[in-house]
């Protein structure tokens, strides 16, 4: 997530009085897309398949050998 402006190969939705500003490409690839936001900030799913990655064993999310 990132800030950014409206431009014609985007899609503006307005949800809970926040707005989003997804690439129309963007969002055929990955929804659906959901933000999900707590006291510690916000959480993002898609329905992009990551696969398994690896996952982070140090505070700086690396990943490790």
């Amino acid at each position: 997530m990132a800030l950014d402006e409206l431009k014609d190969t985007d899609n503006l939705y307005e949800v809970d009085g926040f707005k989003y500003i997804v690439d129309k490409e963007f969002m055929e690839k990955s929804k659906p897309i959901k933000v999900d936001f707590n006291h510690f900030g916000f959480k993002l799913t898609s329905g992009i398949d990551l696969g398994a990655g690896c996952s982070s064993c140090s505070t700086t999310g690396s990943c490790c050998s």
